[in-house]
């Protein structure tokens, strides 16, 4: 190629170059500049979330749950692959969220979960944090706003060495009046320390009396479930009185030596006094029908009923379980009666109503009070462990996921008496009508108690001498929650027993 030619084309390109930079710049001058942050493309690789707790509830309740067949996030055929599972884990909220929306039946009123399966543990053995103060809660007639009532005080608590007893009412904590906004963060808050803005009943009005009781919760606290045992001896007659607050495994002990007190005594009837009892131990409530009844171990307390799927894998001996003549430490004390005066509520729960369910069929279960709450399900504590049951238990501590503290309590079955029966999710109603007062509230153990009176009058036969049971009721409390639900233990029937496969 010549020079001239070259330099022609050299000349051209120029040219060209030129005319193609000016064309760009008036484009880009025409155009609006973009949006770096919503016009340009992340193509960053998200990063994928830990999704090791959501993993180990949608396996355990997959496998446990009473209600699998009915949730259907949790059918067996859900997902094709591991992919599509993994996809499923990753767009999940919250564990506590995802086990909550996603994981439970429409109609289960009790499964739930924590996320530190120690305390959960912990609570199963009476132990919380806690100042002791039981009460219940009601509402002003016409109104959102909320009075308290101490039901009972804890022995050895905080509230035990504060000026404060059965039937005292409140209607403030900290100087806010209580109402239905605020109830739940004022009592059952964070707070350890609160004080009580108390109040008294005057022409039927609940009104402030200037009081105030400051309570401090500690960790630690233990109930012994076993609160009161009485003997009376009424129009002739030797009655014991047994008030159990909860069915708490580590004072099964106790429970038998109060049955020691009432058989030395001679008693010929009972009243089990279960008003504020929101259940626990499956096995604590088969020891107390045993204690009541008689301890024939050929005889069916109560039939375990499982989902579709295991249901058929379990052995004989882990579905059935029989009255008892040990509590594994010692003999049983029974009273084999013919029948039990049974005292309960609407804060009568779980455990309590296996109780009354398991004996109806041997004997006559007399219930005073109001209606029952209705839990006919059983729980078991499920926890992160490298096996496809993950059932808790204490020597298996060391093998827990030390990623995941989450602790699970789903409901898996229910239990049927010896005559099949278990659906009492409406609860059970009152042979006798009569609901607590505070114009009328009395002391628990007392013999003039209303509901205690009741029984007696019915035992003997006899109203004159516990006529204060036909008093009229003055301020008759319409409950909508209470002290006890909002502990991890709320309304549970805990299956404590080894779990067995069949071969």
């Amino acid at each position: 190629m010549n020079m001239y030619k070259t330099k022609s084309l050299l000349k051209t390109s120029l040219y060209f170059l030129a005319f193609l930079f000016l064309v760009l710049a008036c484009s880009k001058d025409d155009a609006p500049n973009p949006d770096p942050i919503t016009e340009i493309p992340d193509t960053e690789v998200p990063v994928a979330k830990d999704v090791t707790a959501h993993d180990f509830m949608w396996k355990a309740m997959n496998f446990w749950y009473f209600w699998q067949a009915n949730v259907a996030d949790l059918s067996d055929s859900r997902f094709a692959n591991d992919s599509q599972y993994n996809s499923y884990l990753q767009e999940q909220g919250e564990p506590d969220e995802f086990f909550n929306d996603k994981l439970l039946f429409t109609e289960d009123r009790f499964s739930f979960l924590n996320a530190d399966y120690k305390e959960l543990v912990q609570s199963f053995q009476g132990i919380s944090k806690s100042n002791g103060l039981e009460f219940g809660l009601s509402l002003f007639s016409n109104s959102e706003n909320v009075y308290g009532y101490v039901r009972y005080i804890v022995p050895g608590s905080n509230a035990a060495t504060a000026d404060i007893s059965r039937g005292e009412i409140f209607t403030g904590v900290d100087g806010q009046t209580l109402n239905l906004d605020n109830y739940q963060s004022l009592l059952f808050g964070s707070n350890d320390t609160y004080t009580l803005n108390m109040a008294s009943i005057e022409n039927n009005t609940i009104s402030a009396n200037g009081k105030s009781v400051t309570l401090t919760k500690e960790a630690g606290l233990s109930e012994n479930p076993v609160f009161k045992t009485e003997v009376f001896e009424v129009s002739g007659q030797k009655i014991g009185y047994l008030m159990y607050n909860g069915f708490t495994s580590n004072y099964n002990e106790e429970l038998n030596a109060a049955f020691g007190t009432l058989k030395t005594a001679g008693v010929t009837d009972l009243v089990l006094d279960l008003r504020y009892n929101s259940g626990g131990s499956v096995n604590s409530s088969r020891l107390l029908a045993s204690m009541i009844y008689g301890t024939d171990t050929s005889k069916l307390y109560i039939r375990q009923r499982w989902n579709a799927k295991l249901q058929p894998q379990f052995s004989a001996s882990q579905l059935e379980d029989y009255f008892a003549n040990t509590t594994g430490e010692s003999p049983i004390n029974t009273l084999n009666l013919s029948r039990v005066f049974v005292i309960a509520t609407g804060s009568t729960a779980s455990a309590s109503e296996l109780v009354m369910n398991g004996l109806d069929p041997y004997m006559d279960v007399i219930h005073v009070g109001t209606t029952t709450r209705g839990k006919n399900e059983f729980s078991i504590t499920l926890v992160d462990l490298p096996s496809n049951t993950y059932i808790y238990a204490s020597d298996k501590e060391s093998s827990i996921n030390a990623n995941n503290r989450w602790g699970i309590q789903p409901l898996v079955g229910r239990n049927e008496n010896s005559v099949g029966f278990y659906d009492y999710t409406d609860g059970f109603t009152p042979d006798h009508a009569l609901a607590e007062s505070l114009g009328n509230y009395g002391v628990l153990g007392d013999p003039s108690e209303p509901l205690l009176a009741k029984c007696l009058e019915l035992i003997t036969g006899d109203s004159s001498s516990t006529g204060k049971s036909a008093k009229a009721l003055s301020f008759a409390l319409n409950e909508f929650d209470n002290s006890k639900r909002h502990t991890l233990l709320k309304e549970r029937m805990i299956l404590d027993k080894p779990l067995e496969f069949n071969k």
